[in-house]
Parts: structure tokens; C-alpha cells; sequence
């Protein structure tokens, strides 16, 4: 970020830039922010809450946000009213919420998101973006096709059926000219960056501070934890019956934690507690036989919330998604070793009908309703 261009003049100034950890200055005027927005910019929501016990440690380690753009109040709620805002297409009709919805665990619930010209469909499931840092080397997409959120957080808005704003229509330049004309963004860049410039650069480091701070730890699961959480013990507690937990739910974080072998599902190998992010060594998943590339998965915090699911939506329900694991594994020279059986085979796995729906429910409690309903990730502008 900039220095500061200037001193802080007062006591509530040098307090408020403190809190936020941010480097930018006070803008001269908030006049279009305060005509805009419900924004307090000088009563920011914290971005940065204390983790619970049972998500420090070494979950460090899986947190790809760069030493060079942490998740500050500020940054991260610029990055919210970019991630809100639908001047950030080209005909004003869609936003990064509209296929990303809160309430939803951050994903849509139709199996291809509509564009800005209201008929196009994109050509992927809109990814879940509930604890999207706890992935390293932090790859984004589905395909992986972007080193890291950063890198992402401008391709839709570039993307010709997604937000519009592709080389026909004037690129990123385009935007950014379509941008100093709003009132509230110099000022709030100015808040953020210390001056008022808007650059590609900038907006990327907003957005992915906002989608940093999307960290989901108050699930049913995570609240069972708080009360089983061990540090001592090898595995944390995680193995222990988890209190508040139905029977069918326990066996379900059984068969989820033990590896085939020990006669579970082996699930926690490829997608680790108590983040539920992808490990960083997992390969494919064996959804097409012959499958040559590298998938990245989301989270499964809140998967509960709303299917399709996959990379194509092809999957309705979470049923489908269990039984896909259980006995249509396909082989291809991308599939993760841990999808493989005796021989190198795909797995199949003997679950019972009640073990299959046992890791359904336990799925289930997985779902964060305190973030899908949280202001502070919530839509900004005045409607």
C-alpha cells in the first residue's frame, strides 16, 4: 500500500487507521459514499475476529493470504462493495453476489450462472467461497488456471458472458474510467490506498481481502468441536463423540475421518478439518474416466446449504455426491492416489445405505448460518 500523504489530524483518525491496519488517509468528502451506501466509515465492521482455539495452530500454514495484502477492515470493505456492486458489468445488472450469494454459503444454486445479457450461461458451477484462504498454493477456479485470488478476483468482470467488460467492450481500462465517475470509489480508494487512483491492481487486492475474510467457524460442527477440542490429544478431540450430535451424525464424522482400511470413507484426507479446504497435494476426483486435468474443490463448509455440486453441477444432491465417492470413481492419469483401491484401481467403497446417509447428515452440519446472515458480508448499497 502507499504511505500516507498526510498526518492524521485527529485523535478518532489515528484510532480508526490503528483498528483497521490499513495505511490509506480520511478522504476529504464521504458525500457519495453516505448517498451510496450504509457504510459508517468511521465504525467499520472488524474483518479480522479472533479465530476459535480449534482453527489456530497449524491451520496457519493453509492461509495463502500474501504478507503483502493482509485482510485489513478497510481493504476488505471496499472489497465488499466491489464484490456488491453491479456498475461492475456492463450493463449494470450483475455483481460478483449475484452468482456468489451470501445465504447460499457464497455459490449459486442454479447449475450455470446467468450473465449480464440475462440469457448467456457461464460454462462452470459458481464456485463456494466460504474459506477460500485456507487453500495453499492458493490456486483459484476450478481448473485452477489462476495462482491466486488476486489473480482471480478480476477475470468475471473480464469474462465476455459473465460481467461483460472484455476486449469488445473496452477491457479493464473501460471499467476503471466507468468507476472515477461514481462518487463514492475515489473516496473510498482514497480511504484504503491513501490517494485516489484505481487501478486493476488495486481492485484485485480489495476483492481478495473481502473473499479472505469469508471464514466459516460457527457450524454445528464447529460449535461440537469448541466443547470435544483437545490440544493435547493426537488428533485435537476430533475423533471424540461430538456433544449436541445425533447418533447418525457422529457415525457420519466417523466414516468421514477414518480411512477406508479402517472401514470409513476417507474423506478428511482430501478435505481437512476443521477448515474442510482441499489439502494442497489433492489431485482429481475422478468424475470422467480419462481425466487429464487438475481440479480444485471449494471448501465443504455450508455444502449443505444448496446443491448442484462439482465442477459442472452435474451432481443434484448430496446424496449423489456421497454414492459418486462410494461406487463411480473413474480412472484417468489426474486421479488423486486416495481415490485409488487394492491395485490402483478406483476405489469402491462398501458402504451401507445407512452409512451413505450417516455422511450426508453429518455434511450437513457443516452449514454456517451466522455467515449467511452476518451485515458485515452482507450487500452495501442503498437499493
Amino acid at each position: 500500500m502507499l504511505p500516507l500523504r498526510r498526518h492524521c489530524s485527529t485523535l478518532v483518525t489515528v484510532a480508526l487507521a490503528l483498528a483497521t491496519g490499513c495505511g490509506g488517509t480520511e478522504p476529504e468528502s464521504i458525500s457519495g459514499v453516505a448517498e451510496a451506501l450504509t457504510l459508517d466509515v468511521a465504525r467499520l465492521p472488524s474483518y479480522t475476529p479472533a479465530w476459535p482455539a480449534h482453527y489456530d495452530g497449524p491451520l496457519r500454514a493453509q492461509d495463502n493470504s500474501p504478507p503483502g495484502n493482509p485482510v485489513t477492515d478497510r481493504g476488505a470493505t471496499l472489497g465488499r462493495v466491489l464484490f456488491y456492486d453491479r456498475q461492475l458489468s456492463v450493463n449494470n445488472t450483475v455483481s460478483c453476489a449475484s452468482c456468489h450469494q451470501q445465504a447460499l454459503g457464497f455459490t449459486d444454486p442454479a447449475r450455470f450462472s446467468t450473465g449480464f445479457t440475462g440469457a448467456d450461461r457461464t460454462d462452470a458451477h459458481s464456485m463456494r467461497l466460504l474459506n477460500a484462504r485456507f487453500f495453499v498454493p492458493g490456486d483459484a477456479f476450478w481448473n485452477r488456471r489462476a495462482a491466486t485470488l488476486e489473480a482471480q478476483a478480476t477475470e468475471p468482470i473480464r469474462n465476455p458472458v459473465e460481467m461483460g467488460f472484455d476486449a469488445a467492450h473496452g477491457g479493464i481500462d473501460s471499467l476503471i474510467r466507468k468507476m472515477r465517475g461514481l462518487r463514492y470509489y475515489p473516496e473510498l480508494f482514497t480511504l484504503v490506498y491513501g490517494e485516489a487512483t484505481i487501478t486493476e491492481d488495486r481492485i484485485q487486492r480489495a476483492l481478495a481481502q473481502f473473499v479472505r475474510s469469508l471464514v466459516s467457524v460457527n457450524s454445528r460442527f464447529d460449535q461440537s468441536f469448541a466443547q470435544a477440542f483437545n490440544p493435547q490429544a493426537p488428533d485435537r478431540g476430533m475423533g471424540a463423540p461430538f456433544p449436541g450430535f445425533t447418533a447418525e451424525e457422529n457415525l457420519g464424522k466417523q466414516l468421514f475421518l477414518a480411512p477406508p482400511p479402517a472401514g470409513g470413507a476417507g474423506c478428511a484426507a482430501c478435505h481437512a478439518p476443521p477448515t474442510f479446504a482441499l489439502t494442497a497435494n489433492s489431485r482429481s476426483n475422478g468424475l470422467d474416466a480419462g481425466e487429464t486435468r487438475l481440479f480444485k474443490s471449494p471448501s465443504l463448509k455450508s455444502i449443505g446449504a444448496t446443491g448442484p455440486f462439482m465442477h459442472d453441477g452435474r451432481f443434484a444432491t448430496l446424496d449423489a455426491v456421497v454414492e459418486h465417492y462410494a461406487s463411480g470413481v473413474q480412472n484417468g492419469p489426474a486421479l488423486d492416489n486416495r481415490l485409488r483401491g487394492p491395485g490402483g484401481v478406483p476405489q469402491r467403497l462398501p458402504l451401507s445405505a445407512a452409512q451413505k446417509a450417516a455422511l450426508v447428515a453429518f455434511l450437513r452440519t457443516l452449514t454456517d448460518s451466522d455467515v449467511a446472515a452476518d451485515p458485515k458480508f452482507s450487500d452495501p448499497f442503498r437499493r
